[in-house]
């Protein structure tokens, strides 16, 4: 999720920073439909052609196809969802015991590795670099330069660097911690003293209570809805998510003290260990893990919210992803309980900036690609240039502690596009690479389900990357035949490419090629990718 907000510092108003909280989630925008990103490619509007790709494989026989979804959480009681869900059938569910002799108990819908066995779940985590700082605190702690022999001198400066980082991410979110504190608050305090959300910018700024909070910024968040043109309820989510955002960094993100594992009671250096965790594959708050499932996979023509891409897939909840970053081992034990509990496309929408174990995690991968799994992966909402030595998970195997240049065979890495077919096309905050990046996908505005049968709008490659995947679940369910590496192939080389200029992300005026963004220079085209799928099959 991209981090856009602005520091009170930094801000002229308090409408200036709850503008900048508001752009978090993404709006419905103007003349853009909910389900822009399927249609067609070259309509003007550039979706990914689904209605195409159905008509190719029209009356052709099609098997199930396992998708595992490896990220914060499911619902997999939402309306939307709770059809295509997989069942793990040899796990008797509720009995306490391992039926199926896989190493997890009851796992009958997938598996959550950020739980304990009494149902307790970790909700926040440290970044990792805070937690590297941590583990180096205790070599380095109290020592100055002089202490400190040659060899552990480049981790000392390491130590040192990441400190100063730490130090000054705390101060950044301080004050803006405080203050969405308040404002939560004084929202929390006109909600109950009025007894509804229902209220116009009017009938909020005649709100008369004996509250701090309430008569200073009443007027204020007034001017809110007024420029945002929000309602009530949409100011109270807004300023809600924006102090969850705070709140999760200046109390955990970059908090050394903390450590999620204590609640876990595992070995988070222990790769071997299996069978941690439980079963509930949604946990507290599983929204983002919601919303990439139901792009992949929402159930099609049912007149309820929005359609998924793939109409015969079985989604496979696996939670792994807390709020903050995820460790490698579970990332590593994710993967392969996908494998083997028959999961033949794995989607992972998650990144960090640092891989302690990353060998673990590649051998992960390539125990995937041993077992013709394919793996799609978003490149990131940073709006920089993805480089194998800096973003991860990624398909560059480690050899020796050096990045080897041969690269996972099963592996597809998804930049985000927009809904306009011009200089916008990228998305304004996507990742790119004319190497490590492979093909775009519609990112911008992707509306799709959310927790408690609801829908939302979000932005981020992290939707971009469950496009592709129920893409590749159309291949593989009416071309069972083909193997990962092929369909892989197939996507990229079915690639749409309008050979237009389109604005560097991060940039205000630089404009590139989509070659310079991502390896095929182009949007991933479901009819291309099944009529090329059709003829690789008949050959």
């Amino acid at each position: 999720m991209r981090n856009i907000f602005l520091s009170l510092s930094r801000c002229c108003s308090l409408v200036a920073v709850l503008s900048v909280a508001g752009q978090l989630f993404a709006q419905s925008p103007d003349g853009v439909a909910k389900n822009w990103h399927l249609q067609a490619v070259a309509s003007g509007t550039p979706g990914i052609s689904l209605s195409g790709a159905y008509a190719v494989v029209k009356g052709l026989p099609a098997k199930k196809v396992i998708v595992a979804v490896i990220d914060n959480g499911v619902d997999i009681d939402h309306e939307d969802l709770r059809e295509v869900i997989w069942v793990n059938s040899d796990e008797i569910p509720g009995n306490g015991r391992d039926d199926d002799g896989n190493g997890y108990v009851d796992d009958v819908y997938g598996w959550n590795f950020l739980g304990n066995a009494s149902g307790e779940n970790v909700h926040y985590d440290n970044l990792e670099m805070t937690r590297i700082y941590a583990h180096l605190s205790k070599r380095f702690a109290g020592k100055a330069l002089t202490d400190i022999a040659p060899k552990d001198k480049p981790d000392f400066e390491r130590y040192q660097e990441y400190g100063k980082e730490i130090e000054d991410k705390v101060a950044e979110y301080a004050s803006n911690y405080q203050l969405y504190g308040v404002l939560d608050a004084t929202i929390d305090t006109i909600i109950a003293v009025k007894g509804s959300m229902d209220l116009s910018k009017d009938e909020l700024l005649s709100v008369e209570i004996d509250h701090p909070g309430v008569m200073r910024f009443r007027q204020p968040l007034a001017g809110v809805m007024e420029a945002e043109g929000w309602t009530f309820a949409e100011l109270a989510k807004q300023i809600e998510e924006s102090f969850e955002y705070f709140y999760a960094r200046y109390n955990f993100y970059y908090n050394p003290e903390w450590n999620s594992r204590a609640l876990i009671g595992d070995d988070p250096n222990n790769p071997k260990e299996i069978g941690y965790g439980n079963p509930d594959v949604k946990g507290p708050d599983p929204f983002h893990g919601t919303h990439a499932a139901g792009v992949i996979a929402a159930v099609r023509n049912n007149d309820l919210g929005m359609d998924g891409v793939a109409d015969q897939v079985q989604i496979m909840a696996i939670r792994a992803v807390p709020d903050g970053d995820e460790h490698d081992k579970d990332v590593a034990n994710a993967i392969r309980y996908a494998v083997d509990n028959g999961a033949s496309i794995i989607n992972l929408s998650f990144g960090k900036g640092a891989s302690p174990l990353k060998g673990v995690v590649d051998a992960a991968v390539r125990y995937a690609e041993k077992k013709d799994v394919l793996i799609v992966h978003s490149a990131g909402n940073d709006a920089k240039e993805n480089k194998p030595d800096g973003q991860f998970p990624n398909d560059q195997y480690q050899k020796a502690g050096f990045l080897a240049p041969k690269q996972a065979k099963n592996w597809i890495e998804v930049g985000a596009s927009g809904p306009e077919m011009n200089e916008q096309l990228a998305a304004s905050f996507t990742n790119y690479s004319s190497v490590h990046v492979d093909i775009l996908a519609p990112g911008v505005s992707i509306y799709s389900t959310y927790p408690n049968n609801s829908y939302d709008w979000l932005d981020g490659t992290s939707f971009s990357a469950p496009v592709v995947s129920g893409v590749a679940a159309l291949i593989r369910a009416y071309f069972p035949g083909l193997r990962a590496k092929e369909v892989r192939e197939i996507l990229l080389e079915s690639a749409y490419k309008p050979g237009i200029q389109v604005m560097l992300p991060g940039s205000e005026d630089a404009k590139v090629a989509l070659s310079d963004l991502c390896a095929t220079g182009g949007l991933v085209d479901a009819k291309a990718a099944l009529e090329l799928a059709r003829a690789r099959a008949n050959n």
